[in-house]
């Protein structure tokens, strides 16, 4: 019997990212999370399979395509909304897709001319992602950076990142794995040895608070922090400060006290404004799903719990 080789599923895969670890590196987006944050800035991160996604902005009307109407196995995609033409006074007739209908086969994103619709998620072999890796050694080396695997939530592809960290720590490649943590001790603790440091994000130290914002509870995730740490790993801390749910003094005074229990294994503490940019995103997949739309915090409240951090003895960036 063939077997079958080891691929892993990408949404996205960038190069020159400076806030995903330390030095110039390539940040490598998986795609499927168990999380569910109501503030997700990359929704179509969140399912595993490849999915279409509908770029409005980028369609230039079925006077001048039309193609996916026709094309469609389902029936899925019909007439929609109209908007206003950029290059005269007249409207475009844009199209709407029935997610009910729609079984991702990507006949229509292959049609689109305008690439208004697109299929997002790709499948690369160890191998396929190392060519790409390796394209940017020159850029590691001289900034001391390095290769970051995102997600989504990469320990859900747990076989495929172990062969890639593998591959990368038997090339002198520095590794960072940025993750939620929400993932069994045994998929983390055989990846430690290879991942130089961990993106770890912290939501919430309230349970209960943690699984209304984020779908799930936090013990686990907690608690592989600390696995972590005992067992020698090192972190870079990421909070998201999402207003009127995880920004209180009360609710920093928890993360630091937290943090300050992980010793020595944390490096840095990053701290992330909210922002509304993944909004759109939303509208791309056409989900029916709450999105929280709230007013970014200012320059002077992220200074206020950067420096209430840093006065517990962390060291504190705001990205």
């Amino acid at each position: 019997m063939e077997t079958k080789e080891l691929t892993g599923k990408f949404y996205d895969i960038q190069g020159f990212s400076v806030h995903d670890g330390p030095g110039i590196r390539l940040t490598c987006f998986m795609k499927g999370c168990p999380l569910r944050c109501l503030w997700c800035h990359s929704p179509e991160s969140q399912e595993f399979p490849t999915e279409l996604n509908w770029m409005e902005i980028k369609c230039v009307g079925v006077a001048k395509c039309g193609n996916c109407l026709k094309v469609c196995p389902h029936d899925a995609v019909s007439l929609g909304a109209t908007k206003k033409s950029l290059q005269d006074d007249g409207e475009i007739q844009l199209v709407t897709v029935d997610r009910d209908k729609c079984d991702n086969c990507g006949k229509c994103a292959e049609a689109c001319t305008a690439k208004a619709l697109y299929m997002c998620g790709t499948d690369y072999t160890v191998e396929e992602l190392m060519v790409r890796i390796r394209r940017d050694v020159p850029f590691y080396k001289r900034s001391g950076g390095g290769v970051t695997i995102s997600g989504g939530e990469c320990l859900c592809q747990p076989d495929y990142l172990l062969a890639v960290l593998r591959q990368c720590r038997a090339e002198a490649i520095h590794t960072a794995v940025d993750t939620t943590g929400f993932a069994k001790w045994e998929v983390i603790e055989a990846i430690v040895p290879y991942t130089d440091i961990f993106l770890y994000d912290l939501k919430h130290m309230d349970s209960e608070f943690h699984k209304r914002g984020t779908g799930i509870p936090n013990e686990l995730i907690l608690e592989n922090a600390q696995k972590i740490a005992a067992a020698g790993g090192k972190f870079m801390i990421r909070i998201p400060v999402m207003p009127l749910y995880n920004d209180s003094e009360e609710d920093f005074d928890k993360f630091g006290k937290f943090i300050v229990g992980l010793g020595d294994s944390v490096e840095i503490v990053q701290l992330l404004p909210y922002h509304n940019l993944g909004v759109v995103k939303w509208e791309r997949l056409q989900r029916k799903a709450p999105v929280l739309e709230a007013t970014p915090p200012s320059d002077e409240f992220m200074q206020t719990r950067k420096k209430q951090l840093e006065a517990m003895g962390l060291n504190v960036m705001i990205h």
